[in-house]
């Protein structure tokens, strides 16, 4: 047998097996199954197996994010019909209102480890494979289905490796790397693959950064993506494992081996073959836009400038981390939003939110005319705070802009990095942040 890819090695894990083939069928257990304001309607589904308990309460994570607080009595009953089931089924994994958007209160937790396998009825359950985990997006009847039984037939994908060398240069981002990567194979370029990040500019980046790929990744159709983990990786899950008091008091390096070092770390040989291979040199990239209505429709940041914007949205699961609020605080610090434009400011988690607080950021933010959100999925989908008027544009610093994506069809949604969003608020049209600092 020849070598194997990640992907081929995490799903011969999770079915207990010691090797798979590419295009096998396996049953494979996931670690974590993940689901969040859509449980009630899952739970409806899980019903007709006509059972009384779920069979793995202890794999099961809930968070309310989508709608929160509930911006309707649809909402709120919805909301109100979880918590019973969370109750009822003895669920501790759960998380309530305002915790923030699943994939970084997971990720923050520490419930997703490297090698792992988790699979929630979410489509960017890609982001888990910035930990070295493989995630995957699966339907509501395939959620209820893992409730019933605790395993779900997959197909082993096909693999991508995509390569980066170099640092980025200044100004440039993962969010940008992945959006050159989309515009130039496609939003459909790597459909049901398992898409691995290699080389040294991967290396290079902050673990906030990280996460953009494989999140980024569901928008190219992969089923999963994947970041090699590294010492940091291992540092950043210590923690999450240490505040939820799972673990003693040790620290690498001390004589005592971290239970995370040699749990499923699973990397793929040297000599796995791969579908297709792209190269890329950090220092032939550059701040770029996805403009309307394809995350593939990739333009050059400068071929956009001066388009008017009303709205501005830093957040999401892509980039609503503390990274992304730094950068963006400092190209708006001692300015004030645009007239007419309106700057929605909504943090991945709580735990974002409170070091954006002590940092300050927040309140620069305010200072400057944001609006800042409870810590959640806000607009993104839709359905809930900052929906754009008919004929208005937004630029945002999320995963998706087709039509309607912001609960508008008449409207144009542009994607671009957290710095070029706050610039734009500032400058009340698609501006170069250095434009604006200047």
């Amino acid at each position: 047998m020849s070598g194997q890819t990640f992907a081929q090695k995490a799903l011969a894990r999770a079915a207990g097996l010691d090797a798979v083939e590419v295009g096998q069928v396996v049953d494979a257990r996931p670690d974590i199954v993940l689901s969040h304001d859509n449980t009630a309607a899952i739970r409806r589904i899980w019903q007709e197996f006509g059972q009384e308990r779920v069979l793995i309460p202890e794999r099961i994570a809930i968070t309310l994010d989508h709608a929160v607080p509930a911006p309707t009595t649809k909402h709120a009953q919805n909301h109100a019909e979880i918590r019973r089931f969370v109750q009822e089924q003895g669920i501790r994994h759960f998380f309530e209102v305002g915790r923030g958007i699943c994939h970084q209160v997971l990720s923050e937790e520490a419930l997703v480890l490297p090698g792992q396998l988790i699979l929630g009825a979410d489509s960017h359950t890609t982001h888990y494979g910035w930990l070295g985990a493989f995630g995957a997006g699966i339907g509501r009847s395939e959620v209820a289905t893992l409730w019933a039984t605790g395993e779900l037939w997959l197909r082993v994908p096909e693999s991508m490796k995509i390569v980066l060398e170099g640092d980025l240069p200044p100004g440039v981002t993962a969010k940008d790397f992945a959006l050159r990567v989309i515009g130039d194979l496609g939003a459909d370029g790597g459909l049901y693959m398992s898409v691995e990040f290699h080389g040294s500019g991967i290396e290079a980046m902050s673990l906030e950064s990280r996460m953009v790929l494989p999140n980024m990744m569901a928008e190219f159709g992969a089923k999963n993506a994947w970041v090699a983990p590294d010492e940091r990786t291992v540092a950043y899950l210590e923690r999450g494992l240490r505040q939820r008091m799972e673990i003693g008091d040790w620290r690498l390096g001390e004589g005592t081996q971290s239970p995370i070092s040699n749990l499923h770390s699973l990397l793929p040989d040297p000599d796995a073959q791969y579908a297709a291979v792209h190269h890329y040199r950090a220092a032939d990239l550059e701040p770029y836009v996805a403009c309307p209505h394809s995350v593939d429709n990739v333009v050059p940041l400068s071929a956009v400038a001066g388009t008017r914007v009303q709205q501005a949205f830093l957040g999401t699961c892509t980039n609503g981390r503390l990274e992304d609020l730094a950068a963006a605080a400092a190209i708006i610090r001692g300015k004030q939003v645009a007239p007419g434009v309106r700057f929605l400011v909504i943090p991945a988690s709580s735990e974002v939110l409170k070091a954006a607080l002590e940092r300050g950021y927040i309140q620069e933010f305010v200072e400057a005319g944001a609006v800042i959100g409870v810590p959640g999925c806000g607009p993104c989908m839709g359905n809930h705070m900052g929906i754009p008027a008919p004929g208005e544009v937004t630029i945002s610093s999320a995963n998706r802009n087709f039509r309607g994506r912001m609960g508008t069809a008449d409207s144009e949604i542009y994607l671009a990095n957290p710095a070029v969003v706050a610039a734009s608020a500032v400058a009340g049209s698609i501006a170069d942040p250095q434009d604006v600092i200047a």
